[in-house]
C-alpha cells in the first residue's frame, strides 16, 4: 500500500490514492503527496512538492534573500520548532489555569478572601506565561504549518486569543474590585461567566494541539 503525508500538518495516510480530506487538518486531496518507505516523513513541508513531485531543496521557512530578520532571531524561532518550545511552554498555564478557576469559584461559594487572593495570583502567573505561549505558537504555525488558514488553525487562534482577553479581563478586574467574587458584587456572575469561557477557550485549544500532535 502506498503511503500519503500531508503537506500542511504531517499526517500520513496508508492507501492506493490520498484521502479526499485531511481527517486532521482538513486540507484537501491536492495538499497529500506520496512517501516512500525509505523516506522519512519528517516536518510538515519536508516532503515533495504537489506540483513537481521533488524534494524540496529548502525548508518552506527559509528566509527571503534580502530578508531583515536577524540571523539569531532567525536561529532562536528555528530552535523553538526544533525543541518543542510551544507543547512545553503551553503546559504551564495549561496547568495553573484549572486550578486558577477552581479556586475563584470555592472563593464565591465559601466567600472567602483568601482563595479569592490564590486564584488572583494563580491568574497573574499564567498572564505572564502568555506571551511566551502565543510567540511560540505563532512561530511553530508558520514554520511546521505553513500559516495554514484551515478552519482548525483559524480554531487554535482564536481560542489562543480569548484566553488571553479574559486573562488580562480578570486580572485588571480583581485589581479594581477584590471583591469581584463575593455575593455583594453586582456583576459576580459576569466575573465568575467569564472564567468558565476562559476555561472552555483553553480546553478547545488543548484539544487541537493534541489532534495536530497525535494526528488522531
Amino acid at each position: 500500500m502506498k503511503k500519503w503525508q500531508c503537506l500542511v500538518c504531517g499526517y500520513i495516510h496508508t492507501g492506493p490514492e490520498p484521502p479526499e480530506k485531511c481527517p486532521v487538518c482538513g486540507a484537501d486531496k491536492s495538499q497529500f503527496v506520496e512517501v516512500t518507505e525509505d523516506e522519512q516523513a519528517g516536518a510538515p513541508g519536508g516532503g515533495k512538492t504537489p506540483e513537481t513531485g521533488r524534494k524540496e531543496t529548502a525548508p518552506a521557512h527559509a528566509p527571503p534573500a534580502g530578508s531583515p530578520i536577524p540571523a539569531f532571531i532567525e536561529l532562536v524561532n528555528r530552535e523553538f520548532v526544533k525543541h518543542h518550545v510551544h507543547p512545553l511552554s503551553v503546559h504551564i498555564p495549561n496547568g495553573v489555569l484549572p486550578m486558577a478557576v477552581i479556586f475563584v469559584f470555592l472563593a464565591a461559594l465559601f466567600q472567602s478572601p483568601g482563595l479569592a487572593t490564590a486564584a488572583f495570583y494563580a491568574m497573574v502567573f499564567v498572564l505572564v506565561t502568555l506571551p511566551l505561549v502565543l510567540y511560540s505558537g505563532f512561530n511553530e504555525w508558520k514554520r511546521k504549518y505553513r500559516s495554514s488558514l484551515r478552519p482548525i488553525f483559524i480554531t487554535k487562534i482564536i481560542a489562543a486569543f480569548v484566553v488571553t482577553a479574559a486573562t488580562l479581563i480578570l486580572v485588571l478586574w480583581h485589581v479594581i474590585d477584590p471583591d469581584a467574587a463575593a455575593k455583594s458584587s453586582p456583576l459576580r456572575f459576569g466575573y465568575l461567566f467569564i472564567h468558565v469561557v476562559m476555561l472552555a477557550a483553553a480546553g478547545i485549544a488543548g484539544f487541537i494541539g493534541g489532534k495536530l500532535v497525535f494526528k488522531d
